[in-house]
């Protein structure tokens, strides 16, 4: 199988990438600059769409907030003309999303028929989704959450802090952070590929749903350090803006029933393992 993904060089995309070859697969790198994209796309067997500028640089400005949005949306856009332009369409896109789209939503349980929320975060989540769909073949819309992973994202900012005894939970702490280890999270992505039934918006979340204060817990627990700092909602908003608010504080309590349904298996399926694989080495050598 041959496999194109666009941020082949992100975190997601480096580990999918890992995981195609090791099962024998061959996952090629889409260049920002590609020259024949509908040729190319009509010489693979499934996209991956995972580009997009990360949404963890703080603050969020304005022109960096156009530039998460266009590098998400546009390559969308082109990616798609490409398929629906291509004489041999791919078996399957399957796209980048995030569980932005939900909002803020407290203690409520999402699943993929829960409805849009409100704030930058969800807005673009629709409109990246609503543009993969657009696409002439089989869509796959992975609604991914906080991928837990040691070297980067979210929690290679949080480790840190942790390991110097001076990191604890943010805000009240009792804000649901929907997680999944970075292992998962690709494997996902493969098998939602390889099953042929698999259509529209899948959420990318561990089953065990965990707040804030208990993720910051369980890896401190694991660095045998502790977490009892709290950082003020009120001073990360003062400090982060907009961002704090809807990537730290915000609340989503998610369910991974339809993945579940499907016969995906997890390999990280609650808190305990998921941290336990973050305070590992991850990739091979």
């Amino acid at each position: 199988m041959r496999v194109l993904i666009s941020g082949y060089t992100g975190l997601v995309g480096t580990e999918v990438a890992r995981q195609l070859r090791e099962a024998g697969h061959e996952a090629i790198k889409l260049e920002r600059n590609e020259p024949n994209l509908a040729g190319l796309i009509e010489t693979v067997d499934a996209v991956v769409n995972l580009a997009g500028a990360t949404t963890g640089k703080i603050p969020w400005t304005k022109k960096y907030k156009e530039e998460i949005f266009s590098s998400r949306i546009e390559t969308t856009k082109k990616i798609v003309n490409a398929i629906n332009s291509a004489k041999k369409k791919p078996k399957v896109l399957v796209s980048g999303s995030a569980s932005g789209f939900y909002g803020d939503c407290g203690d409520e349980w999402l699943d993929e028929t829960s409805p849009k929320g409100t704030g930058f975060l969800s807005d673009l989540a629709a409109l990246w989704e609503s543009e993969a769909l657009k696409a002439d073949t089989r869509v796959v819309l992975a609604r991914t959450t906080m991928v837990m992973s040691r070297a980067k994202g979210a929690l290679g900012k949080l480790l840190p802090l942790i390991k110097f005894g001076i990191g604890g939970p943010l805000g009240s702490g009792k804000q649901w952070w929907a997680f999944i280890s970075l292992q998962d999270e690709a494997a996902a992505i493969i098998h939602l590929i390889n099953t042929p039934n698999a259509i529209g918006a899948y959420n990318l979340t561990a089953p065990e749903p965990a707040t804030c204060a208990q993720i910051v817990k369980s890896l401190a627990r694991g660095l045998r350090r502790p977490a009892i700092l709290k950082v003020p909602a009120f001073a990360m908003k003062l400090l982060i803006g907009e961002a704090a608010v809807e990537l730290l504080l915000c609340s989503q309590k998610m369910k991974a029933d339809r993945l579940i349904a499907t016969g995906f298996t997890f390999s990280q399926p609650t808190l305990e393992q998921a941290s336990a694989y973050v305070l590992s080495d991850e990739l091979p050598n």
